[in-house]
């Protein structure tokens, strides 16, 4: 992994020169030589000790700049020097430093090294070797966004296009001719350099775009060619990270500003340890002279605690340091805060019970401070509702919102708020501190609410379908029978028939001749009735002398019907506050009790409408959530109970997210009714084939589907449609 430069050797003097001077022991023990020879590719020091140690020396070693320090308990340095150059292998020079009774010995490399220690009675060697240049060189590499993945081929920039983020990051999207464009990025001092490999760029984007006025952390955008690779510049401003993707053709770049936390070592939205690399061997070393190296790691402008005491040992390579300092502070108990560019480290306890008093302190003050009058003129909420609201009473509507007993008051004790109705003007009286967090709270509630024109379509459709079969039979006889006179025949009424006869001599004589039909009889077969005309087809059978005349008539009815009733309510409300719309009628009930007195009836009665509710909330994105109820209520008389009909209810609750002017279907109520009927003369209805003359089959069917359609749209300030 790539190691960050940072210079040690002024850092290490000064953590030495800064530590406090305390009244010590003198020192038991002292440096009085170092010798040193090569041997092969490794570089031996021999430092000779007026005492011998009892263990081997703490130390820890930084990759870059490549150090090494010792650190020598109750010695002191009797060199008569404080640096001596070598020159000898990769070993530059040496630096000793006592303050008070330790002596730090820094070994000043040119890369790198692995070090061992080993004591020889008064004589300290150590043996410094060389790293495998493998892990080395892959440290060193440049870290590549994308690799080439057509090798040989020419890319292109097509186009870059510069935006802004919902959250005012700023974007920057480059248009490449094909996804195996090699990317390197990286940052280069203040700005961020995109490398596209083996790439092209038309004369119209070799340009600098300047995007201030996009208000971004980004100032500026530079591509240019450089060589056979295209190099993008980008210019932030501030505190700033970054964050690279790429999706088929096209780059993205996105530069996001950094909101300081100041609870935070390292700032930013990332996840993980960030800070430089170190390696360390530390034995039972100074607590904090290892938070001071870290901190100057960081490049942090730290106070450490005078109670911050202790020793610890860590053997850590290539690890970053802010890691470092975690584990020191889990170690040992510690926390941080940062205020501005500097932190401070102390003990948790104590931090806590600083911030304890700081917080009573600020009580006091609020407690004693003086009250100040200020007076606010609010344009689109009720002076009263504010005025409840910042006493914590709870208020039905309005501003406040408040509900229930318990809202949270936002004056001090000592403060008040009066409410002029007629001018709208509200009058606070207050410690100035609490003034200005309430004219920050008024400036956020005191706006005019967006207005929401939603629209509902609900459509009935209904489908019916019908078919039926039937019979009839029918039989004429037109031969005359010989009755008595008056006698009931079915089909006809059968008496004496009285006709002229003439005589041979010329005399007309009426006679009576009773028992002649006196009209055509019809018999006929009693079928079930048909339910309805429809279509029908009717043949006869007759013998040969004409008297008698069977008539057979097949009636079928096959009917399909579509229809649609559709309401269209529409309502207009302010964002966040419920709208309701209905429209129908109310059904009467008739309830009768009996008592001892007698029969009491009462009249209620029961809604059946068609009801729109609506809670729209307009998003930052300018879509609409809505929280909707459509109900559509109806009587069915034809279902009616002592003349109470049943209400059909249809009912679509729901909660949606709804572009603006967009559609929506939210709901659909789908009902299947299928009914089959026969009706037939018992035992001639069932003889096979010819049953059919003598049985009716009625087939019906009913589908009823509701639909709900929902259309918000925004309106603006000035009465028009956004």
């Amino acid at each position: 992994m790539k190691l960050i430069n940072y210079a040690m050797a002024a850092t290490l003097a000064c953590l030495a020169l800064s530590s406090p001077v305390r009244a010590e022991s003198l020192p038991t023990n002292a440096i009085e030589a170092v010798n040193v020879a090569q041997q092969g590719n490794e570089v031996a020091l021999r430092i000779d000790l007026k005492e011998p140690l009892a263990s081997p020396p703490p130390g820890f070693s930084v990759a870059n700049p490549a150090k090494i320090a010792l650190d020598f308990q109750s010695t002191a340095n009797a060199l008569g020097k404080n640096s001596q150059a070598f020159n000898l292998g990769d070993l530059r020079s040496m630096n000793v430093v006592q303050v008070g009774d330790r002596t730090r010995v820094v070994l000043n490399l040119v890369q790198n090294m692995n070090y061992k220690t080993r004591l020889d009675g008064k004589a300290l060697y150590v043996t410094l070797s060389p790293i495998e240049r493998l892990a080395d060189s892959a440290a060193q590499r440049s870290t590549r966004f994308a690799e080439e993945s057509l090798v040989g081929r020419r890319h292109a920039v097509n186009d870059v296009i510069f935006r802004r983020g919902k959250d005012g990051e700023g974007r920057i999207v480059v248009d490449l001719s094909d996804s195996g464009t090699g990317i390197d990025i990286r940052q280069q001092g203040p700005n961020l350099v995109v490398d596209f490999m083996k790439t092209t760029v038309p004369d119209r984007l070799r340009r600098k775009l300047d995007v201030l006025d996009f208000a971004t952390p980004v100032t500026s955008v530079e591509t240019k060619a450089f060589g056979d690779n295209v190099r993008m510049i980008i210019s932030p401003k501030g505190v700033w990270e970054h964050n690279a993707y790429q999706s088929d053709n096209q780059f993205i770049v996105e530069v996001k500003q950094i909101v300081e936390d100041p609870n935070k070592l390292v700032q930013g939205s990332k996840v993980g340890y960030q800070g430089p690399r170190v390696s360390i061997n530390y034995q039972n070393g100074d607590v904090r002279a290892l938070l001071r190296l870290m901190a100057e790691e960081l490049n942090l402008n730290a106070v450490i605690s005078e109670t911050v005491t202790g020793t610890t040992t860590l053997v850590l390579k290539d690890v970053p340091a802010d890691q470092v300092i975690d584990i020191i502070f889990q170690q040992k108990g510690l926390d941080m805060r940062k205020k501005g560019n500097i932190i401070m480290i102390a003990p948790r306890d104590e931090i806590a019970t600083r911030e304890k008093l700081d917080f009573e302190s600020k009580q006091q003050i609020s407690e004693l401070e003086p009250i100040k009058h200020e007076q606010f003129q609010l344009n689109y909420q009720k002076s009263v509702d504010v005025a409840k609201l910042l006493a914590g009473v709870a208020s039905g509507g309005g501003a406040g919102g408040a509900a229930g007993s318990s809202a949270q008051r936002i004056l001090s004790k000592r403060g008040s708020a009066v409410a002029d109705s007629q001018s709208n003007i509200l009058f606070v009286n207050d410690i100035p501190s609490k003034l200005d967090e309430i004219r920050s709270f008024l400036k956020a509630i005191d706006v005019g609410a967006r207005q929401v024109l939603i629209e509902a379509r609900v459509v009935e459709a209904t489908d019916s379908f019908n078919r039926s079969i039937g019979a009839k039979l029918g039989l004429i006889n037109s031969k005359s029978i010989n009755l008595g006179s008056g006698v009931n025949a079915i089909g006809g009424t059968y008496g004496p028939n009285t006709g002229t006869v003439t005589i041979t001599d010329g005399v007309r004589k009426e006679v009576s001749n009773p028992g002649i039909l006196t009209q055509t009889p019809m018999v006929g077969v009693n079928l079930p009735s048909f339910a309805s005309t429809g279509g029908t087809m009717a043949f006869s059978l007759f013998n040969s002398a004409l008297t008698r005349i069977l008539n057979v008539e097949i009636a079928a009815l096959e009917s399909d019907g579509l229809g649609k009733v559709i309401s269209s309510p529409r309502v207009i409300t302010a964002n966040n506050v419920k709208a309701k719309i209905e429209d129908g009628t109310e059904v009467p009930y008739v309830v009768c009790t009996e008592s001892t007195t007698g029969r009491t009836c009462t009249v209620s009665f029961k809604p059946a409408k068609l009801s729109l509710e609506a809670t729209p909330q307009i998003t930052p994105e300018g879509t609409v959530r809505m929280a909707l109820v459509v109900k559509k209520e109806e009587p069915d008389w034809t279902r009616a109970i002592a003349g109470n009909p049943p209400i059909k209810s249809s009912i679509v609750e729901t909660n949606v997210v709804v572009e603006n002017g967009g559609t929506v279907v939210i709901g659909g109520v789908f009902i299947t009714d299928s009914q089959d009927i026969i009706e037939k003369v018992p035992l001639l209805g069932d003889i096979p084939y010819l049953g059919w003359l003598f049985k009716y089959k009625n087939d019906t069917g009913k589908r009823r589907e509701l639909l709900v359609f929902i259309t918000p749209r925004v309106i603006s300030d000035k009465m028009r449609f956004d």
